[in-house]
Protein backbone atom coordinates (compact mmCIF):
# COMPACT_ATOMS: atom_id res chain seq x y z
CA UNK A 1 0.00 0.00 0.00
CA UNK A 2 1.11 3.70 -0.75
CA UNK A 3 -0.63 6.44 1.14
CA UNK A 4 -0.46 10.19 -0.64
CA UNK A 5 -0.95 13.36 1.24
CA UNK A 6 -1.49 15.98 -1.61
CA UNK A 7 -0.70 20.46 -0.31
CA UNK A 8 -0.69 23.39 -2.18
CA UNK A 9 -3.70 23.82 -3.65
CA UNK A 10 -5.37 27.25 -3.74
CA UNK A 11 -5.83 30.35 -5.64
CA UNK A 12 -4.48 32.16 -8.22
CA UNK A 13 -4.99 34.54 -11.03
CA UNK A 14 -4.57 33.93 -14.83
CA UNK A 15 -0.64 33.56 -15.70
CA UNK A 16 0.01 33.45 -12.01
CA UNK A 17 2.32 29.74 -10.48
CA UNK A 18 1.64 27.75 -8.01
CA UNK A 19 3.37 24.24 -6.88
CA UNK A 20 1.99 21.02 -5.62
CA UNK A 21 3.24 18.57 -3.27
CA UNK A 22 2.52 15.08 -2.03
CA UNK A 23 3.79 13.96 0.06
CA UNK A 24 3.76 9.71 -0.32
CA UNK A 25 5.01 6.89 2.58
CA UNK A 26 6.34 4.57 -0.64
CA UNK A 27 7.67 5.51 -3.55
CA UNK A 28 7.27 3.20 -7.07
CA UNK A 29 8.45 3.44 -10.25
CA UNK A 30 5.69 5.77 -11.78
CA UNK A 31 4.11 8.49 -10.13
CA UNK A 32 2.05 11.21 -11.58
CA UNK A 33 -0.65 13.88 -11.27
CA UNK A 34 -4.20 13.83 -12.36
CA UNK A 35 -6.70 16.27 -12.60
CA UNK A 36 -10.19 16.89 -12.89
CA UNK A 37 -12.05 20.07 -13.99
CA UNK A 38 -15.58 20.92 -13.39
CA UNK A 39 -18.00 18.81 -15.11
CA UNK A 40 -15.32 16.91 -17.14
CA UNK A 41 -13.44 13.37 -16.61
CA UNK A 42 -10.06 12.83 -14.95
CA UNK A 43 -7.14 13.06 -16.95
CA UNK A 44 -3.44 12.74 -16.59
CA UNK A 45 -0.92 15.64 -16.02
CA UNK A 46 2.01 14.27 -16.25
CA UNK A 47 4.01 11.24 -14.76
CA UNK A 48 7.58 10.39 -13.77
CA UNK A 49 9.26 7.25 -13.87
CA UNK A 50 12.28 5.55 -11.65
CA UNK A 51 14.66 7.13 -14.23
CA UNK A 52 13.35 10.86 -13.38
CA UNK A 53 12.41 10.46 -17.35
CA UNK A 54 8.49 12.83 -17.13
CA UNK A 55 5.93 13.01 -19.33
CA UNK A 56 2.97 15.47 -19.84
CA UNK A 57 -0.68 15.74 -21.22
CA UNK A 58 -0.22 17.95 -24.16
CA UNK A 59 -2.54 21.04 -22.57
CA UNK A 60 -0.03 21.42 -19.97
CA UNK A 61 3.69 20.89 -22.10
CA UNK A 62 6.20 23.99 -21.81
CA UNK A 63 3.65 25.43 -18.37
CA UNK A 64 3.98 22.42 -16.15
CA UNK A 65 7.10 20.47 -14.34
CA UNK A 66 6.80 17.23 -12.31
CA UNK A 67 9.69 16.36 -10.20
CA UNK A 68 10.24 14.30 -7.02
CA UNK A 69 12.27 13.84 -4.05
CA UNK A 70 13.05 11.35 -1.35
CA UNK A 71 9.50 11.47 -0.11
CA UNK A 72 7.51 13.89 -1.83
CA UNK A 73 6.37 14.47 -5.72
CA UNK A 74 6.11 18.19 -6.93
CA UNK A 75 4.16 19.78 -9.30
CA UNK A 76 5.47 23.06 -10.60
CA UNK A 77 2.70 24.94 -12.63
CA UNK A 78 3.21 28.27 -14.28
CA UNK A 79 1.46 30.50 -16.46
CA UNK A 80 -1.79 29.79 -15.17
CA UNK A 81 -4.79 29.35 -17.55
CA UNK A 82 -8.72 29.04 -16.27
CA UNK A 83 -8.83 26.03 -17.83
CA UNK A 84 -6.88 24.25 -15.40
CA UNK A 85 -8.88 24.80 -12.41
CA UNK A 86 -9.92 21.07 -10.56
CA UNK A 87 -9.60 19.21 -8.33
CA UNK A 88 -5.53 17.91 -8.54
CA UNK A 89 -4.48 14.11 -7.41
CA UNK A 90 -1.33 12.55 -6.68
CA UNK A 91 -1.17 9.05 -7.70
CA UNK A 92 1.28 6.42 -7.51
CA UNK A 93 1.54 2.76 -9.72
CA UNK A 94 3.59 -0.53 -9.51
CA UNK A 95 4.03 -0.60 -13.59
CA UNK A 96 7.50 -1.10 -13.76
CA UNK A 97 8.16 -0.11 -17.40
CA UNK A 98 8.32 3.36 -18.56
CA UNK A 99 5.98 2.50 -21.80
CA UNK A 100 3.53 0.92 -19.26
CA UNK A 101 3.84 4.13 -16.89
CA UNK A 102 3.25 6.58 -20.05
CA UNK A 103 -0.10 4.60 -20.96
CA UNK A 104 -1.74 4.28 -17.61
CA UNK A 105 -0.97 7.64 -17.22
CA UNK A 106 -3.18 8.45 -20.34
CA UNK A 107 -5.87 5.65 -19.67
CA UNK A 108 -6.14 7.11 -15.83
CA UNK A 109 -5.29 3.86 -14.36
CA UNK A 110 -2.87 4.23 -11.85
CA UNK A 111 -3.22 1.56 -8.77
CA UNK A 112 -2.85 4.18 -5.42
CA UNK A 113 -4.37 7.78 -4.86
CA UNK A 114 -4.50 10.70 -2.57
CA UNK A 115 -7.73 12.77 -1.60
CA UNK A 116 -6.74 16.06 -4.04
CA UNK A 117 -6.49 18.89 -3.74
CA UNK A 118 -8.42 22.06 -5.35
CA UNK A 119 -6.66 24.36 -7.80
CA UNK A 120 -8.93 27.63 -9.23
CA UNK A 121 -7.42 30.21 -11.81
CA UNK A 122 -9.65 32.79 -11.94
CA UNK A 123 -9.60 36.87 -12.22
Amino acid sequence: QVQLVETGGGSVQPGGSLRLSCRYTRSTDCMGWFRQGPGKEREGVAAIDEDARTRYGDSVKGRFTISKSKNTLYLQMNGLKPEDTGIYYCAADRARLQAQCWLRLHRVEFDYWGQGTQVTVSS
